[in-house]
């Protein structure tokens, strides 16, 4: 299991990692960094002369992040300097320069050859770009790629610890304003029947009032305002979200799922409630769980 420190791995969508290492005469930089997206998204920046690392980049990174929009970016230095090996065909050389100073015999001017000056013949020089083995560069970039990834798990993880503290600090806070609801619900019940008697005792004085009548009429509107169901499920919601928290696995799209079924309870607890105080600790509630939808937005 990907535990660090004891507790289960949340990963943050944000993350980046930087590493660069001298390996062979080449200074070689990979940087990742990442920001969050419903899905995965990889995109690479490689020099024109390696566009081949791409690819093997790509596979490189796939499987070991599950979501966000991954960017990599390689930089590779030669610090030998020594991209081409060029020749000069020393005997064509010869023979520019002793063309010009046998015409010079006739011309009589100032014999000004320089080394310089046979640049201008482009044919005597050879350029021969030097072969690179593709696969020890790829190798190289690759060991070097692999710190960089090593650091940008790493903060990926310790953003999502800080995250995962902060969601359940947040899901506590729903969880106590669900108690003050549940404590609310019986008593609105209980106001309705000594409103609906209060009524009755003014319209009708104490002979005529139907005790049963009242009393049906308490449960039909009981019934009507029963929230029962939706606390129950709500707080059911509340402890699989706090178990999804301690899995291992890449969970974003889980919890997504489930905060839309946590606002489907309060928003029914909203329509049925009848009661302000009720009506307030919705509105606390639909406010801690429209924070929470916010902040796993970024978890893998």
């Amino acid at each position: 299991t990907n535990v660090m420190g004891g507790y289960h791995v949340i990963r943050s969508m944000t993350g980046y990692g930087r590493e660069q290492q001298i390996i062979d005469q080449r200074d070689i930089t990979v940087e990742i960094k990442s920001v969050n997206h419903r899905y995965y998204e990889f995109s690479a920046r490689v020099p024109r002369a390696y566009g081949y690392l791409e690819e093997k980049l790509k596979s490189f990174v796939k499987g070991k992040i599950s979501r966000g929009k991954i960017e990599v970016g390689v930089t590779i230095n030669n610090l030998n300097g020594k991209e081409a090996d060029i020749k000069v065909d020393k005997t064509m050389a010869l023979g520019y320069v002793n063309a010009l100073r046998n015409a010079n015999e006739f011309l009589n001017l100032e014999d000004d050859i320089t080394l310089t000056s046979l640049m201008k013949f482009s044919d005597i020089f050879t350029v021969q770009k030097i072969a690179e083995d593709e696969e020890k560069i790829w190798n190289d970039v690759k060991s070097v790629a692999e710190k960089a990834l090593k650091k940008f798990v790493a903060m990926r993880e310790t953003e999502g610890q800080s995250l995962k503290s902060d969601l359940l600090a947040k899901l506590s806070v729903v969880e106590e304003t669900l108690k003050n609801v549940e404590k609310l619900a019986p008593l609105t019940v209980e106001n309705y029947r000594e409103k609906l008697y209060a009524k009755l005792k003014e319209v009708l004085g104490d002979t005529d009032i139907d005790n049963q009548r009242i009393l049906t009429e308490a449960a039909i509107f009981a019934e009507k305002i029963a929230i029962d169901e939706e606390t129950v499920r709500l707080g059911s919601h509340i402890c699989q979200f706090r178990e999804l928290l301690e899995n291992d696995e890449p969970l974003g799209r889980k919890l997504d799922f489930l905060v839309q079924e946590i606002n489907r309870e309060i928003n029914t607890i909203g329509s049925k409630a009848q009661n302000l105080d009720i009506t307030k600790c919705v509105v606390d509630m639909k406010s801690e769980v429209e924070k929470i939808r916010e902040q796993i937005q970024n978890i893998e």
